[in-house]
């Protein structure tokens, strides 16, 4: 399998999930640290940019590996989806994290365009021009295919931070600019794990011999990368804050089904409850001062309206996708013209979809609008647990697939890997 433009649709991630779920026991395990190159990527699931924006679910992800591997078998992919689930649950619990890497990517951008010296070593890395060959290459693949192997990005944004000596905020910047996949808590959170900014005092200095061994010798930078990663610090303190309330849609008030790029398959949220009508809003625009990448816009905006039509066409209703970064007055147009009062979106973790409907809510009160974000019960069980280091978390998978009804034993031990 090669790296290309994903489709942007369930039945594509669907699709995905069926042709790697069988590769997801040992033999992801023994393979999928190696980055191949963008010809060559039937070593890891490329599911990353459908778990994203949820065009399908991390339960349907988990389901559909443990009927076929036990979970000792595919312990390290069980493992890569709940990565993403404590990255964000994570977030949730330390929302000044994002507001404060917000406030540092746009005075870095101001702060190099004053230094000369700092802004030529900027431009080089993002247009691939380094003259480090690893890293040029995989700029350059970023940009294009909107993807890149996770070893790859560990890599990359190492030698951004401690070879370039660039600002991490804007090399994740350049990421989540670009990523098919790029996610504001998984993005944010490693580039600070890269600096020990996560985890603190523990860095990831990337070597030439590591890039060697798992890029199968097409790169080798020999003599080019830092050899020494001092430990980045910041000022500010991030507090641990509760997770917000779980909210719930009761009675049987019409509502409006609002699907934005966090959750394109919102319709399995509403149980026997059903929309007057479906809008699709974006918010990939907010991710960046500069601008956004075409394959991650792309995505995003045809995720969107894949989740408009088929929610639109099971629910006999009307649907439309509007263009649009300020939401408020967009959604009051929208309600009032269906005649409803509250508008239901799936639960809009920490990002930019989060900062849009915030100030959304606040044109839409004087409309006498409200919005309902309704909670995903595999989020609501596992952040709890994602508040400090991942290996609590990890120590409550099997808990955590219980009680979302996916016991850890449902494949047995000689189940085909």
């Amino acid at each position: 399998m090669s790296t290309s433009t994903p489709e942007p649709s369930r039945e594509a991630g669907l699709r995905q999930l069926n042709q790697f779920v069988a590769r997801a026991g040992i033999s992801y395990s023994k393979s999928r640290n190696f980055d191949f190159g963008p010809e060559r990527r039937g070593n890891v699931s490329m599911l990353s940019p459908y778990i994203r924006h949820r065009t399908i679910l991390e339960s349907e992800v988990l389901q559909a590996t443990l009927q076929q591997h036990s979970i000792a078998a595919a312990d390290k992919f069980v493992q890569e989806v709940f990565w993403r689930a404590y990255f964000k649950g994570w977030l949730e619990h330390h929302p000044s994290v994002w507001a404060e890497y917000q406030r540092w990517v746009s005075q870095s951008l101001s702060d190099i365009e004053n230094d000369a010296s700092a802004w030529q070593r900027y431009e080089s890395a993002v247009n691939g021009a380094t003259g480090i060959d690893c890293f040029d290459a995989w700029a350059k693949e970023l940009v294009k295919y909107g993807y890149l192997h996770n070893h790859a990005r560990m890599w990359f944004a190492s030698i951004w931070v401690f070879t370039l000596k660039l600002p991490w905020q804007l090399g994740a910047d350049f990421f989540y600019r670009h990523l098919v996949d790029g996610d504001p808590a998984s993005n944010t959170l490693s580039w600070r794990w890269v600096c020990g900014l996560h985890t603190k005092g523990k860095t990831y200095l990337a070597r030439a011999s590591n890039i060697a061994k798992f890029t199968d010798n097409r790169f080798c930078p020999d003599g080019q990368l830092a050899t020494h990663a001092s430990t980045l610090t910041e000022s500010v303190a991030h507090p641990v804050e509760p997770l917000r309330t779980p909210q719930t849609l009761e009675g049987d008030e019409p509502f409006g089904l609002l699907i934005t790029e966090d959750d394109c398959f919102p319709e399995n949220l509403l149980q026997d409850q059903e929309p007057v009508a479906v809008i699709g809003l974006t918010a990939t625009e907010r991710r960046s001062p500069l601008p956004i990448g075409k394959p991650a816009l792309d995505f995003a905006t045809g995720a969107v309206s894949d989740g408009v039509k088929h929610t639109a066409m099971r629910f006999g209703v009307s649907g439309e996708v509007s263009a649009g970064d300020v939401w408020g007055p967009i959604l009051a147009k929208w309600a009032h013209q269906h005649r409803v009062k509250t508008i239901v979106t799936a639960y809009a973790p920490i990002g930019p979809v989060f900062d849009v409907l915030e100030e959304a809510n606040e044109t839409l009160a004087g409309h006498g609008v409200k919005i309902l974000q309704l909670h995903r019960a595999y989020d609501t069980v596992a952040w709890p647990h994602a508040s400090r280091g991942y290996f609590k978390l990890r120590e409550h998978i099997p808990e955590i697939l219980a009680r979302i009804g996916i016991p850890a034993n449902s494949a047995t031990p000689e189940s085909r890997s």
